[in-house]
């Protein structure tokens, strides 16, 4: 197992530049004195393709070589990478196959054939995604670029964390939402060498807790399909990725699927930005948890902000 390394990170801000946006951080005072502690929003949701993950595809695309390049790239995802994937692709102007589960946000669908993805549904779980996709890969020979147990991902998530702490001139607690674990990884690749003495704090919804789980059992414990109103963070930890949480995470918090609505809705009110539940799950644990932030300069990862803006939870 290659466990990338920080100038890994470096090599691949350098790399995908051209590709992603040095995206702004936000503040909002209305959240301050709700919460008592100072909030930085780091808004990935920004990204062209709406998220994050724009920046550990970029780095796997634009790093194959190019006969691997004339097969394409191929990959498994509840939404967020598979578009992102799929708009790296297109910008290197080579096939992208993915295989997504039949219930994810018709806008992250819509998101990935835009880009020229080619989709193949699955049933929602685990082991029906993984199963689906071993086929798909067999039939066009794509690089299969993991959603987050791939150390280029990781290594171009972390480029997000490198940012922020530009921007910000420092922070006391880094948060993001967890579920496979790739920007948390990539936030712990970066700090551990950039700021040590900076928390990582990770935001688990309650029914889909098995990262909280798996930190409070000492190894990983996976659920197979969990159901939570934040549909980005069903899946569960991987050996890569479980090394960097067992070794940097500060602790793991976890919400109820009204608190991440709730918090869902301040953040569109009082912020001013589209974000999805899965976002919103760090500043839900921050509200059920006031007196361990108060007073602290708090980095929050805005993961992303492809929502189907005609089935808000709140609406339900």
């Amino acid at each position: 197992m290659y466990i990338p390394t920080y100038q890994d990170m470096l090599d691949a801000h350098e790399l995908i530049k051209p590709y992603i946006h040095r995206t702004p951080v936000m503040t909002s005072d209305y959240l301050n004195e709700l919460t008592g502690a100072q909030l930085f929003f780091k808004c990935e949701n920004f990204q062209t393709p709406g998220a994050f993950k724009v920046r550990g595809a970029s780095n796997a695309v634009f790093g194959l070589d190019a006969e691997q390049a004339k097969l394409g790239v191929a990959t498994h995802s509840s939404g967020n990478h598979a578009s992102c994937l799929s708009y790296a692709a297109s910008r290197r102007g080579i096939p992208c196959n993915v295989v997504m589960p039949r219930t994810a946000p018709q806008a992250k669908k819509d998101t990935v054939r835009r880009y020229g993805g080619v989709i193949t549904e699955c049933e929602p779980s685990t082991s029906s995604r993984e199963e689906t996709f071993a086929k798909v890969q067999a039939e066009t020979g794509g690089d299969f670029v993991h959603p987050y147990n791939d150390p280029r991902v990781i290594a171009g998530q972390g480029t997000c964390a490198r940012e922020f702490m530009e921007q910000t001139d420092g922070l006391d607690i880094v948060m993001a939402p967890i579920g496979g674990g790739g920007m948390i990884s990539g936030t712990c690749l970066t700090l551990s060498n950039q700021a040590p003495e900076t928390q990582i704090i990770a935001a688990e919804p309650e029914q889909a807790d098995d990262a909280y789980r798996s930190f409070k059992a000492g190894h990983i414990i996976a659920d197979d399909a969990p159901k939570t109103i934040a549909d980005g963070l069903l899946v569960p930890l991987k050996v890569l990725t479980w090394h960097f949480v067992s070794n940097h995470v500060t602790d793991i918090l976890t919400a109820s699927d009204q608190e991440i609505i709730d918090a869902m809705k301040l953040t569109w009110k009082h912020l001013r930005v589209v974000m999805e539940a899965s976002s919103s799950v760090p500043l839900a644990t921050i509200l059920k948890n006031k007196d361990r932030f108060a007073g602290k300069r708090v980095g929050i990862i805005i993961t992303g902000g492809n929502v189907d803006l005609d089935i808000l939870p709140w609406l339900k």
